[in-house]
């Protein structure tokens, strides 16, 4: 999925929908005022304040956002390396894929860090930059509506096929025959779902958000869309092996290699 961000001042700039405002002294502050009394209400104005920066934008997204344009590769290489790794562990999970050990923390975990910090993320930097310079000062309706269309024909197929490649280097393959396979076989399904998301999710960006905040928000949605893709691909796989090896019980383990590892 692919953004398009400009540097812009982040100390001056008001977060979207109320979005520093709503938490600490509305909803939240409501709802434990009158379960724990005032105690509950600081509680809940605290942590709102810490989460969203409140009035005075000191919180935890705002100081993310000043990360991400003092440092912004940096700070996309981490958040990246994080929610891959967590995706990792959150759709084996899902699809019940254990390890040989019988934990849901395999070998997976830091290989997918690894993927998210030092491919994914600079991967998208690049991209998203051009994208940027190629729409630069141009706001109107045409313009936006070209900007969706270059980022699912063009950035999203780049980003998918080398996730793919990726994953399958992870999962085991170790020839360019396995490689190209797993490319050829899950890339219009990916694909679709790009096309399906991605215009929508831009288009509400576009429309809604301040630009400074679209890449936490993108993030987010990748991280939903990435950990559905993998914890059903992980079932699929886990249910052919069950089929072909197991016939219709389970292993032991859980878990086997999806292509047949050498010894070295």
């Amino acid at each position: 999925m692919s953004v398009k961000f400009e540097k812009e001042t982040i100390r001056n700039a008001p977060l979207p929908g109320g979005i520093g405002g709503a938490l600490p002294g509305g909803i939240a502050g409501g709802i434990a005022g009158s379960i724990l009394g005032e105690q509950g209400k600081d509680i809940a104005h605290n942590l709102g304040e810490k989460l969203t920066g409140g009035d005075t934008q000191t919180g935890y997204l705002a100081a993310y956002l000043k990360q991400l344009q003092d440092n912004p590769l940096r700070t996309k290489m981490l958040t990246s390396g994080s929610l891959s790794a967590l995706q990792e562990v959150l759709a084996s999970w899902i699809a019940h894929d254990r390890s040989k050990s019988g934990h849901y923390i395999s070998s997976r975990v830091p290989k997918m860090a690894v993927y998210g910090a030092f491919v994914s993320a600079p991967l998208g930097h690049l991209l998203i930059s051009i994208l940027q310079r190629m729409f630069s000062g141009r706001t109107s309706l045409r313009a936006k509506i070209l900007q969706i269309v270059v980022s699912n024909l063009i950035i999203s197929p780049i980003q998918n096929t080398v996730y793919l490649a990726s994953m399958a280097v992870i999962a085991g393959a170790r020839t360019f025959h396995q490689v190209r396979a797993t490319v050829k076989a899950g890339f219009m399904p990916v694909m679709k779902v790009s096309w399906v998301t991605s215009p929508l999710a831009l288009a509400f960006a576009q429309k809604f958000l301040p630009e400074q905040t679209w890449v936490p928000f993108f993030n987010i949605i990748a991280f939903v869309i990435g950990t559905y893709i993998n914890a059903h691909t992980k079932k699929k796989r886990l249910a052919a092996l069950r089929k072909k090896h197991y016939g219709d019980g389970r292993s032991d383990s859980g878990r086997t290699g999806d292509y047949p590892r050498r010894d070295y």
